[in-house]
């Protein structure tokens, strides 16, 4: 497992429940070379994580998960190697935290409208602190404990998932305007879990705008589609990368696999690393 890295795990930072510490640790115990962290539009927690990297002789990637619309639907794009550092980068992600506040109201509205008791302060008070970087899972764990659903996964397909009965999407950048910005500040981009979108065509788009890899190892992509996905970043000439998508536990099973389940080889770290290396140049 030394020559592998975990490249797609989320801390409490954005909807992950586990510190950016914890997420550390857990890699260095699956005997992984490095582990990047990718919070949903913030960078708030990879310092922390850089600094628990260098206590314990663990690499750590800093990373970012951008969310994108396209064709009605959300579409994540992968940052490696962003300056989590730069005032000027984290304003570009801020504007993004601010549409993810207003769908958390919509979806919260449309929730209520169906007769379920829940509020947009009860869960915004399952995080502390006031960046807005409220998701999904936080709305899904207040629906776990009214009662309404009895696991994350029923909360996903009932209300919150894509074509569920409160599921809404407002505008937002597109994959490419996403692709653009990493770009712009010297990073590296990548399509996250290609194989929940069910729609190849997008996905070749976007590849064909400018990706530079393709998160073939991810627990959501299934063995026909990892194969499909190889094909692709050889035609193409991409980085083949992967990921856990780790968001810690809910109850005491981890959401959605467990840190260092799915993984990319320490190659494709290093050919990205090359990538933002030229960018920054």
């Amino acid at each position: 497992m030394a020559q592998r890295a975990d490249l797609h795990t989320h801390t409490v930072a954005s909807d992950g429940t586990c510190t950016p510490t914890e997420n550390v640790r857990y890699a260095k115990e699956a005997g992984l070379a490095a582990v990047a962290i990718t919070d949903h539009d913030t960078v708030a927690g990879i310092a922390e994580a850089m600094k628990a990297g260098e206590d314990i002789g663990m690499e750590v990637v800093p990373g970012v998960e951008i969310s994108t619309v396209a064709n009605g639907q959300d579409i994540h794009v992968l940052g490696y190697f962003v300056p989590y550092e730069d005032t000027q980068f984290d304003e570009e992600l801020s504007k993004l935290r601010d549409t993810r506040h207003e769908r958390n109201k919509l979806l919260i509205a449309r929730l209520q409208e169906l007769g379920i008791d829940i509020s947009l302060e009860k869960v915004y008070a399952r995080k502390s602190g006031t960046d807005k970087n409220i998701g999904r899972p936080h709305i899904a764990e207040e629906l776990m404990e009214l009662g309404v659903v009895s696991s994350m996964q029923e909360a996903f397909d009932k209300y919150l998932g894509k074509g569920a009965a409160a599921y809404v999407n407002p505008p937002r950048i597109s994959p490419l305007e996403a692709i653009k910005l990493i770009k712009r500040f010297g990073g590296a981009a990548v399509l996250a879990h290609p194989g929940l979108y069910d729609d190849d065509d997008l996905v070749e788009e976007i590849i064909v705008y400018g990706l530079d890899g393709i998160e073939v190892y991810h627990p959501d992509n299934s063995e026909e589609q990892r194969k499909h996905y190889l094909q692709l970043a050889s035609d193409y000439g991409l980085v083949v990368t992967g990921g856990s998508d780790f968001h810690g536990w809910r109850g005491e099973e981890p959401y959605h696999a467990m840190l260092g389940s799915s993984t990319a080889e320490v190659d494709a770290l290093n050919q990205l690393r090359k990538i933002a290396e030229t960018r920054k140049a």
